[in-house]
């Protein structure tokens, strides 16, 4: 009989921290999820501490593990979220903005470096074209700067900067490596079509950080790894505190979104083409993340990348997003007078079930034969938390069409719906930038992440795009990602790509409705008609009259 096989995954995400115990077929058998602690000390600011990020990494693992024998897992795989973690010379917590140093973590939602960010976007320097023409004030660069021009006297106190997954591998092993995928895709880190993997000092030196060229990149990393490339065994202390086995294989971390892609791009539905080309991973959470992988770089204007091995070893990688998903579904809702008062009986999550069954009642009373034609008349633009992609501008914010005088639970339906179309709205004019800039037609869509679980939200995808969608029956893909890279890093399987094979299980597949073709192609028709008219309002609110 074969000795059980087992690999740990473990997911930081914006708000809480899940581990999962994952068997060699990709099923999560055991998951913990524990909260983070965030603070909000301004508005757009938020801050998190690593040093509970990695109590809550203790408190999941040693709970998927407890009854299980340390000698059968066989790997650690880590996402999380691309936040900045700063520490002091001696690798303690040093504070991004107060006195408190347990407030050490810049998130990625952050958006105190706009200044900083438009100032490096001025430059055009080359190393640009690589995350569609402008760098975000989510990633790094433009936090690290906001830090060295806000705390003059505190910038030569820090000593080392992690994105968070490389800061759990650090912490798990001591080891000092960075991942490939957060160094491109969130750093700046020049990973050129031409074959150059390196940091680019003339980016550095003209943004004004050049003082982190000093000691070979001490600071941010010199030693770069493959998601999944075996980064040290399980350091002694870590192990102790875990209940693991010292030397236990951890891998080279990813990014959370990437973790979700990984973990869903080798999913199996029936008649869908396996091709990863062919499918745009979704990942939906509080943001979503759109996953694009292909053979060959593609360049496309206000989307992220090509980013080369950043998800899948091999492949070139575009990154696309949406800055507010679920969290403007939250926002919808609780900012609602009929939504307030739901949320003081039920959870999230219950009042989007009460609403999809109102909506289903209110479709049957005026004869429709699909809910989306309810919102004919309400109209959303979903960036209240600026746009990512493919616009790429924080300073976007969000539209309402068709608000009336009702604070009834049936209006707060129809918001919810017409919100739920719109960020659909926006997976379409992604799509519509990655074939413009030279992808195939996509054949299919991935999806995973905590909106998933709502079928309106899913099949609103499918019919808004027209394509169909595969919902793995494995509900933690992200997590399977991260278990997968841990399973890289134990050699139990040869490579990244025969780990996907083994581990991606199958999906259940949400075709489009056909009929509803027309309708969201006027819908579409008004969403990209939203864009231009904010645009018109900025350009009379900047003129001179």
């Amino acid at each position: 009989m074969s000795k059980k096989v087992y690999f740990i995954g473990v997911d930081v995400g914006s708000g809480s921290v899940r581990a999962a115990l994952v068997d060699d077929k990709g099923h999560v058998l055991n998951s913990s999820v524990k909260e983070i602690q965030t603070w909000k000390p301004k508005v757009d600011y938020y801050e998190q501490s690593s040093n509970n990020i990695w109590e809550c990494c203790v408190f999941v693992i040693k709970n998927v593990i407890a009854n299980i024998n340390p000698e059968s897992i066989k790997g650690i795989g880590f996402d999380a979220t691309c936040s900045l973690v700063a520490l002091d010379k001696q690798g303690r917590p040093l504070s991004v903005s107060t006195n408190n140093n347990e407030q050490n973590i810049i998130m990625w939602m952050d958006h105190r470096a706009q200044a900083e960010a438009d100032f490096i976007n001025k430059t055009n320097h080359d190393i640009l074209k690589y995350v569609g023409g402008k760098v975000s004030l989510e990633m790094e660069m433009p936090k690290l700067l906001w830090l060295k021009k806000n705390l003059p006297n505190k910038w030569n106190d820090f000593g080392y900067f992690f994105d968070l997954p490389d800061f759990l591998t650090w912490k798990a092993t001591g080891s000092l490596s960075r991942s490939l995928c957060s160094l491109v895709c969130k750093w700046n880190y020049e990973c050129s079509t031409d074959g150059k993997q390196q940091w680019n000092t003339s980016f550095l030196r003209e943004i004004g950080l050049e003082d982190l060229i000093a000691d070979d990149f001490k600071k941010i990393g010199n030693k770069v790894l493959m998601p999944g490339e075996f980064c040290g065994g399980l350091a002694k202390e870590a192990a102790v505190t875990l209940g693991l086995l010292p030397g236990t294989p951890v891998a080279t971390s990813i990014i959370d979104a990437h973790a979700g892609g990984l973990g869903m791009i080798g999913t199996h539905g029936d008649g869908i083409d396996k091709e990863m080309s062919s499918r745009l991973g979704l990942i939906c959470g509080t943001s979503t993340c759109h996953m694009a992988v292909n053979k060959k770089p593609v360049l496309v204007q206000g989307v992220w990348g090509p980013y080369y091995s950043a998800m899948v070893p091999g492949l070139w990688l575009n990154e696309a997003g949406q800055s507010a998903s679920g969290m403007l579904l939250d926002h919808i809702i609780s900012s609602h007078p009929a939504g307030a008062e739901l949320l003081k009986t039920m959870s999230s999550g219950d009042a989007r079930i009460h609403l999809r069954g109102l909506l289903s009642e209110m479709a049957k009373q005026e004869g429709c034969n699909d809910v989306c034609y309810l919102t004919r008349d309400i109209h959303v633009w979903p960036d209240f938390h600026g746009n990512r992609s493919p616009i790429a501008d924080p300073s976007m914010r969000g539209m309402i069409c068709g608000l009336s005088i009702n604070n009834s639970e049936a209006n707060l339906a129809l918001l919810y719906l017409a919100t739920l179309q719109a960020l659909a709205y926006g997976t379409r004019h992604i799509i519509d930038a990655l074939v413009l800039a030279g992808y195939e037609p996509f054949k299919s869509m991935l999806i995973c992440g905590g909106i998933s679980k709502d079928p309106l939200f899913v099949q609103t995808q499918a019919d808004s795009v027209g394509l169909p969608i595969l919902r793995p029956h494995e509900k933690d893909s992200v997590l399977v990602g991260s278990a997968i890279l841990g399973a890289c890093a134990s050699k139990y399987f040869q490579n990244v790509q025969d780990a996907v094979a083994n581990m991606g299980g199958t999906a259940d597949v949400i075709q489009p409705v056909p009929s509803t073709k027309g309708y969201h192609d006027k819908k579409y028709r008004v969403f990209l008609r939203m864009f231009q008219d904010q645009l018109k309002y900025k350009t009379i609110m900047s003129s001179n009259l």
